[in-house]
């Protein structure tokens, strides 16, 4: 392994990793980039070094590829990242992964913590990664558990910035969210890239667009003291509103007939309180449900990116952009008589129509009792008062979005997410997605919060609306679309839209 001494010390000092003698996160000067031979040293948009030819044995490199593709890999995915990685290296014996090892974290660790200052820990934190066709590692910091620097080695064949898997670093706004991708790292064979853990370090592997190439890599991350990290930023809450006044006319005009009768209706509640979740199909008039599929691919509609994207990443509609048949879909979304019809599908209270259950009905009187017994009476002004805030409160109310979905879109989960998790009960009603299949991505899949397990997945189907009420330990994603969804040759739809709407009792 070639190690580098002295002047590529002062250089890394000279090119900003040095936490000493660089801003605070959020902050790094300019764009100071240093290249001597092999080694380029960056700080835009945040502190990171590559180091080509890092192994001098090119014998040594090609028997550690060897036994790195010998082992076994566990498929990944979840709403982050879709790859193959293999178990916890710290403890194989074979030659050149424990030479390797033993050389990252001995000897190169001194080196390294004497270029940034700090002392780093003896931690053993390395794995193997492979990254083929449509696997990918969405936007985050890799801030976790005292990490101070990642790397990655790369054992690549022969790749081009076309095949995909690049490392993109991203830009952050003052709130330290990322912006946009100002520099893409191409994988290359042998060569070694180092990058400083801190609130402003987000990056991706974007997706591997190459069919027959495998991005191989070792990674993994040196640990010491975390640089300060500053408030997390709080998104604003989405505004919401309760109904709009339209009366059942509008459900006649909009709705196929059998949703409208009334034991079906019956039918689909008891259903609901069963499983928490059902799915309608055809539940708009076809001639509607087509009307509102052609106008959503109308030019004249405005389209907005949403992000941040360590957060989520899709096209959201103006509203005041959206042709008429469209915008009358939106509005029976938002309707009185459709929050009484959901009522009716669900048995929640999102109408004051919807009569209240046996439990409902019995803790009202039992605090009225109380009220009764101790107050006089008339009641008094207060009283009145605190009544009307609390029906004020209790007043059902929704939110939603007209959403596009192209390759690239997706949801990922997040710690404010976590936060603000709720009853609500979700609506999604998709168009235009004919042909659309389950490996182009899309989805959207309901999981229990800070565990793996997969409780519901809702897969977009033309004119089929779905209602699913979730819990404050329930948190959703919509799984990232692929580039099957739009490779050439395919008959399949390469994009399409959904309405997703949120009603809170």
């Amino acid at each position: 392994m070639r190690r580098r001494r002295g002047r590529a010390a002062e250089e890394s000092r000279e090119g900003g990793l040095e936490p000493r003698d660089s801003p605070q996160p959020g902050s790094v000067k300019g764009n100071l980039c240093l290249v001597s031979g092999d080694l380029e040293l960056d700080c835009h948009p945040f502190p990171h070094c590559i180091v080509k030819n890092f192994i001098k044995s090119e014998t040594f490199v090609e028997n550690l590829q060897r036994e790195l593709l010998e082992l076994s890999f566990n498929e990944k995915s979840n709403d982050l990242y879709k790859f193959k990685q293999s178990d916890d290296l710290r403890k194989r014996n074979e030659p050149h992964i424990a030479g390797l090892r033993a050389a990252l974290f001995e000897r190169f660790r001194c080196w390294l913590g004497e270029v940034l200052g700090v002392e780093l820990e003896p931690t053993v934190d390395i794995s193997c990664a492979k990254y083929e066709y449509t696997d990918v590692l969405l936007c985050h910091d890799d801030e976790l558990e005292g990490r101070r620097v990642a790397f990655i080695l790369y054992l690549v064949p022969p790749w081009q910035s076309s095949d995909g898997g690049t490392l993109d670093l991203y830009t952050t706004d003052s709130n330290f969210q990322p912006q946009t991708v100002v520099k893409s790292l191409v994988p290359c064979w042998n060569t070694l890239v180092l990058f400083e853990v801190s609130p402003v370090s987000f990056h991706q592997v974007s997706e591997v667009l190459s069919e027959d190439k495998c991005r191989l890599s070792l990674s993994g991350w040196f640990h010491g003291p975390p640089l300060e990290r500053p408030p997390r930023h709080a998104e604003p809450s989405i505004p919401r509103s309760p109904h709009v006044p339209r009366d059942e006319t509008v459900l006649l005009e909009w709705i196929n007939p059998l949703y409208l009768d009334m034991s079906y209706q019956e039918q689909i509640q008891e259903e609901f309180e069963n499983s928490s979740e059902i799915q309608l199909k055809d539940f708009l008039k076809e001639e509607k449900f087509m009307e509102v599929c052609e106008a959503l691919q109308l030019a004249q509609i405005q389209w907005t990116k949403r992000g941040p994207p360590n957060k989520r990443c899709y096209e959201a509609a103006s509203l005041d952009t959206l042709p008429e048949c469209v915008r009358s879909c939106w509005e029976l979304l938002q309707s009185e008589a459709f929050f009484l019809l959901l009522s009716n599908f669900t048995g929640l209270r999102l109408h004051y129509l919807c009569p209240a259950d046996e439990e409902e009905d019995e803790e009202k009187e039992d605090e009225e009792e109380e009220e009764v017994a101790g107050s006089s009476t008339e009641p008094s002004s207060s009283t009145a008062v605190n009544a009307s805030r609390e029906k004020e409160l209790s007043t059902p109310v929704c939110c939603g979005e007209v959403r596009r979905w192209t390759h690239g879109s997706y949801t990922l989960l997040h710690d404010g997410e976590a936060a603000q998790a709720e009853y609500a009960l979700d609506l999604m009603l998709p168009f235009g997605c004919t042909g659309w299949q389950s490996e182009f991505g899309g989805f959207t899949c309901y999981v229990a919060n800070e565990e793996d397990e997969e409780l519901l997945t809702v897969y977009p189907e033309d004119n089929s609306l779905a209602l699913v009420y979730r819990d404050k330990e329930t948190l959703k994603f919509v799984k990232h679309v692929n580039h099957k969804s739009s490779s050439v040759g395919s008959s399949s739809c390469r994009e399409f839209y959904d309405f997703s709407f949120v009603y809170c009792e």
